[in-house]
């Protein structure tokens, strides 16, 4: 039964809000009416994924990577409760704070109340719920144990927000650092600089090469720094507009993972990233090729996407997982050897969380290893570009002192 939000007046002309259910928008203004309430706006909410008013549909999404993981973990406690699946949708729609998270709640329940299976409802906001989410929870639905499936994808969800989180704390700082040493170099050579070399280019004597250099590098940004400016912007639409063709993204991202540093960090997080989601979808009774392909298309790196596919399609062919991924060295080795643990135990799921619970933990210390490393030397490296346009100007200064005496 579709959902709808309505806004009417009570007896006393007072405005009120809400949601119902009904087989229509005339149905819906009945049952207002029959509460002595005069409709002023009937409006049906999230029809094929977004909610339609009489404006159009929504824009943007109702739950963030957070949201979604907080919402999550409400709704298998209450389904693990034993709580039937309605009624706890129902408890979630009321204490939601959000009105956009309500409707869409709204909207998940009445599709349950007609009937539909817990997973189509979620399909009809694929926005919010991608394949893989609906994937487990469809497992979940058939094998019986909802609650125990809505608990292992919060813990997926969870689990993914805090290494993206600890990925960025850990970039964070010197991002900052790096940013502001730019604009305090930019600021000293474009304005301090010049102000300071006109007392002695009128002094008409010879100055020190390094002061030549800093002038020279002054009057270059002052005089053409806007053209660098548009070409630097140039570049950058021109490889973000590249990164829409898939050859060339594959190739991008191939070359990324070479990188000596980000690489790594990157074939780490993308193969955590597969392991983990691997892992639940085996572990909720979703067949291996069908989880294989959710997971594949979860990588955000390219290439590494598609040595997935690759090893999907020796799979399909009879061949061992394990085997199927030692042959991709995108993928750390580790990775293989955990899939071929679990497939001589027949504990695959098991095995490969514990592959992305290592590999979640390799990257975590090498991010912050990294930025340990990092902030001395941005810091170092700042000083020592203040200290070279400081000796520019002080080292004319030392000269005139030296002829004065």
């Amino acid at each position: 039964m579709p959902a709808f939000r309505f806004e009417a007046l009570d007896a006393l002309g007072k405005s009120t809000n809400g949601l119902l259910e009904a087989d229509n928008a005339r149905a819906a203004r009945s049952q207002l009416r029959a509460q002595a309430l005069v409709p002023l706006a009937v409006t049906q909410v999230l029809s094929s994924g977004a909610a339609v008013t009489g404006m159009g549909r929504f824009s943007g999404r109702v739950f963030n990577a957070t949201g979604l993981a907080v919402w999550t973990r409400q709704l298998a406690g209450l389904v693990g409760s034993g709580l039937p699946l309605e009624r706890a949708l129902t408890a979630l729609s009321d204490e939601a704070e959000d009105a956009k998270q309500r409707e869409l709640v709204a909207h998940l329940r009445s599709e349950v109340n007609a009937g539909a299976p817990f997973a189509q409802a979620l399909g009809s906001a694929p926005r919010e719920f991608d394949d893989v989410y609906r994937g487990v929870v469809a497992a979940g639905e058939q094998s019986g144990a909802l609650g125990v499936v809505l608990e292992r994808l919060a813990d997926d969800l969870e689990a993914r927000q805090e290494l993206k989180g600890r990925l960025i704390s850990a970039t964070l700082y010197p991002a900052i650092v790096s940013v502001i040493a730019f604009v305090i170099v930019i600021f000293l050579v474009t304005y301090v600089v010049p102000q300071v070399a006109t007392v002695f280019t009128s002094s008409k004597r010879s100055l020190p090469i390094l002061t030549i250099l800093m002038m020279t590098v002054s009057s270059f940004l002052r005089s053409w720094g806007w053209l660098l400016v548009i070409l630097i912007a140039a570049g950058i639409s021109l490889l973000a507009f590249s990164l829409r063709n898939e050859a060339f993204r594959e190739r991008f991202d191939a070359g990324w993972l070479e990188l000596p540093l980000i690489g790594r960090l990157a074939r780490g997080y993308n193969a955590a990233r597969f392991a983990g989601t691997l892992a639940m979808l085996a572990g909720a009774g979703v067949p291996i090729l069908k989880a294989l392909q959710a997971a594949a298309e979860t990588l955000s790196n390219r290439a590494m996407r598609a040595d997935a596919m690759d090893a999907l399609v020796q799979v399909r062919e009879g061949a061992p997982l394990a085997s199927a991924l030692a042959g991709k060295k995108r993928f750390p080795g580790i990775l293989a050897m955990f899939a071929r643990l679990g497939e001589q135990t027949g504990q695959l799921p098991v095995m490969l969380e514990r592959a992305a619970k290592q590999l979640s933990a390799e990257v975590q210390r090498r991010a912050l290893q990294m930025a340990t490393i990092l902030e001395p030397l941005l810091i170092v490296g700042m000083g020592g570009v203040v200290m070279m346009i400081v000796l520019a100007v002080l080292l004319p200064i030392i000269q005139l002192n030296s002829f004065v005496k």
